[in-house]
């Protein structure tokens, strides 16, 4: 049965509809207002507040933490300098992802990850014999994401001393707020400008009620899952058991994938030292991949069309879809669509899939299975590059 998250004490009073869902063993809020549209637009347009605690959350110290963490990771993350954040997959001996994550640099010998799975059984075998301690602090640490383009300014009311104007993409700064400390990463799920602030479980609930309050001139409000799903499909940002299958639960070895499988080969660092399954990715690489990762964009005029048979408009608007649909390409079964959303910003219908190599490039002509009125159709599609949604703000640095 799930659990109430460190700021369940908040987030229950806000939500309004009462739709929960399971996430990581704890109750997180799908939606907080009647419509997940106008959180939605509260993150693009302004800024959302989200309860991210649920990620699992893991410490790496030792005289080998930088040696386990880049055994463990694809990414080469001894590039990685102290003060900032990188994210990667990590894999199995045969090169299939098993999750990915970020790694935030704390100290010279002090790291950080995030993952979606438990996974700190995997992180100590693979350090076995090292002088590295792996330790668990999911239930220590919640964490805040403040998202969306007045979220700097809001988090400036707060952290006065931090040099927030000055913090870059995937980079984090260490803040003291009534005495305690506040590690805050330029880091988050939703494609746009955005921060996470972890903190002591306890101090959470108060930490949540000043970015309330100060936020409330800004029209900051609090996001749940099913506009998180919208913005993360904007974003083409992965996720776990929907877009791929961590490689331990694959019930058949074709539902496993490995990072260039799933647009993750750019995470894959071959020239550096060895790590988890980097025969396998060599091998991979000279040969190629069976399968890529792409964004579609369906055609709106062919939706139009087949929705008009039956005097319907397209029935697409809503919350993101989950359920796969096949994808083909002259008339000839070539992947699938995983997730997939009408874009309220973009007004497209969009999707990310995982097709056969061949028809992966972008400007690729696919076929979109669509259902009209219980009977299956399809719809055009194209292969479009991915993100969909790209703010200059996502990355800019300076004042706001």
């Amino acid at each position: 049965m799930p659990i109430p998250s460190p700021l369940h004490s908040r987030t229950a009073k806000l939500c309004q509809t009462q739709e929960w869902r399971d996430w990581a063993g704890y109750l997180s809020a799908i939606t907080y207002q009647p419509s997940h549209e106008v959180e939605y637009f509260a993150v693009r347009n302004s800024a959302g507040l989200i309860d991210v605690s649920p990620l699992y959350k893991y410490e790496v110290t030792g005289s080998d933490a930088l040696r386990l963490v880049n055994r463990v990771m694809t990414r080469d993350i001894s590039t990685c300098h102290v003060g900032q954040v990188m994210y990667s997959p990590w894999c199995d001996e045969d090169g299939k992802v098993i999750d990915d994550g970020t790694i935030s640099r704390l100290g010279e010998q002090h790291f950080r990850l995030t993952a979606a799975d438990p996974s700190l059984r995997w992180f100590q075998d693979v350090g076995f014999g090292m002088d590295a301690e792996v330790r668990d602090v999911s239930t220590e640490l919640a964490s805040l994401a403040l998202q969306g383009p007045n979220g700097r300014a809001i988090l400036k009311d707060l952290f006065p001393e931090a040099n927030l104007d000055g913090l870059r993409y995937y980079h984090l700064v260490q803040a003291i707020w009534r005495s305690i400390p506040v590690t805050i990463t330029r880091t988050g799920y939703t494609g746009d400008l955005g921060y996470e602030l972890w903190i002591g479980a306890d101090r959470a609930p108060e930490l949540w009620d000043e970015l309330t309050a100060a936020g409330a001139g800004y029209g900051l409000m609090p996001v749940g899952l099913a506009a998180l799903d919208i913005l993360r499909v904007e974003a083409g940002l992965l996720l776990l058991e929907v877009d791929y299958t961590s490689a331990p639960f694959a019930r058949i070895p074709q539902q496993k994938s490995s990072p260039f499988e799933i647009g993750l080969g750019w995470a894959v660092a071959l020239d550096k030292a060895d790590f988890v399954g980097k025969r396998a990715l060599e091998q991979e690489a000279k040969k190629g991949s069976r399968r890529g990762f792409v964004g579609l964009e369906v055609d709106w005029q062919n939706l139009e069309r087949l929705f008009g048979t039956v005097n319907l408009p397209p029935q697409v608007a809503g919350r993101a879809s989950r359920t796969p649909v096949p994808l083909y390409a002259n008339g000839k079964y070539i992947g699938q669509a995983t997730s997939m959303v009408f874009s309220p910003i973009l007004k497209k219908y969009v999707a990310l899939a995982t097709v056969q190599s061949a028809y992966a490039e972008p400007g690729s002509e696919l076929e979109f299975e669509i259902t009209v009125e219980y009977v299956r159709k399809r719809a055009g599609a194209r292969v479009a590059k991915l993100p969909f949604y790209d703010p200059p703000q996502k990355k800019a640095i300076g004042h706001g």
